[in-house]
């Protein structure tokens, strides 16, 4: 097996000896990094990435281990954590299980065979923990992709809006270095799956930011506990869910990682989506989004407005016959049936599954221009 196969496991002790003697033992069958200190743990984690399992003392000055492994078990979720510890006493044993909720719980002197199984034994538990978060990653967001596109085809104001939401938020989360972000992705993909229960009329209505009466307030806001209906019953979606229930405001109450970063992205993508939805140039979108002080962190701004206002290429504004419509093309403008009804909103995202309604359309229809942005061609 080649070295750069190998997992990789983190070593933190405050004192270097012990962290080289650490690495003597296990280099010859993992890729081993050292740390002296959570704080400098916790830089190399943001340095290097996640490893598959992390070893850390309990007695560190700054940042004990059981610190250190809660605030791993945040952001790396998958990464095996196993506390090494001198204390036998009960409180530091409830503080490590209940705070980093561990793997392993070892005394020192730990033998060196007893270390190494415990390690062996936690590569195979972040090695199941990837497997099965790619295995619910692929089949959630597929069932959720799937569900979209046909619920696109009776109320494509929402769930059109769910397509473009999705694309951005996940933008803006690559900027900050977070990829294959499933979570965010599908909390995106159902932000709109509350409005199922409205009237089409109010949907329109909604979207268009428009007065609404005392009756039509009640149902929009009653929009969000029918999603909790919806989704709750769904196994291994509860990170989605708390997602969604905190987009939408400011809650400075969740602990800083996956949940939090992505209810802030998908809170500003949707405010900033309905600003562009009611008329407003992505200028005015931005300043909007600004002028509301404390709301919206500083950097996922600026990752946001270098999105919509650059982008990866110059997209071709063209007219096109509704018949010539191709994938990825987005609507400049509201298409409405022969009786007035808004058939798509201005910003909806052309689908395989809208072009298979599309043959549905009486003959007008697929007859008329309609503007679109069509998406950048490669220069290469």
């Amino acid at each position: 097996m080649n070295r750069e196969e190998l997992a990789t496991i983190l070593c933190v002790d405050d004192e270097p000896r012990i962290v080289d003697g650490l690495a003597v033992q296990l280099r010859r069958e993992y890729q081993v990094l050292a740390a002296n200190g959570g704080n400098s743990a916790l830089q190399v984690l943001k340095d290097k990435g996640a490893p598959a399992v992390i070893v850390s003392d309990m007695r560190m000055p700054g940042m004990d281990g059981a610190t250190l492994l809660k605030h791993v078990k945040q952001l790396y979720p998958e990464t095996t954590r196993i506390l090494l510890t001198g204390e036998t006493g009960r409180d530091a044993a409830i503080a490590a299980v209940n705070e980093g909720q561990i793997f392993r719980f070892l005394t020192k002197p730990c033998p060196p065979d007893q270390l190494r199984a415990a390690i062996e034994a936690g590569v195979a538990h972040h090695r199941l923990l990837v497997a099965e978060k790619v295995l619910l990653q692929e089949t959630l967001i597929g069932c959720i992709k799937a569900l979209v596109d046909i619920l696109a085809i009776t109320n494509s104001v929402a769930f059109g809006r769910a397509t473009r939401v999705k694309r951005l938020a996940t933008e803006v989360a690559a900027l900050l270095g977070v990829n294959n972000f499933w979570q965010l992705e599908a909390a995106a993909m159902l932000s709109q799956i509350g409005y199922i229960s409205l009237p089409l009329e109010l949907v329109e209505k909604l979207y268009y930011g428009k007065r609404l009466t005392s009756e039509e307030r009640a149902l929009a806001d009653g929009a969000p506990a029918v999603a909790q209906k919806l989704l709750g019953h769904i196994p291994r979606l509860e990170p989605v869910m708390e997602i969604l229930a905190a987009c939408l405001q400011t809650n400075n109450d969740l602990p800083d990682g996956l949940i939090k970063l992505g209810a802030h992205i998908l809170g500003l993508v949707l405010d900033y989506d309905a600003q562009i939805a009611q008329g407003r140039s992505v200028q005015a979108a931005m300043s909007a989004l600004r002028a509301q002080t404390g709301r919206f962190d500083h950097k996922l701004l600026e990752n946001l407005e270098s999105l919509v206002a650059l982008g990866a290429g110059t997209p071709e504004v063209k007219e096109v016959l509704v018949s010539r419509l191709t994938p990825g093309m987005v609507f400049m403008h509201d298409l409405f049936t022969q009786v007035g009804t808004l058939l798509v909103p201005k910003g909806f995202e052309v689908t395989e599954t809208f072009l298979e309604r599309a043959r549905n359309f009486g003959p007008g229809i697929l007859q008329e221009k309609v503007r679109v942005m069509a998406p950048a061609k490669s220069s290469t």
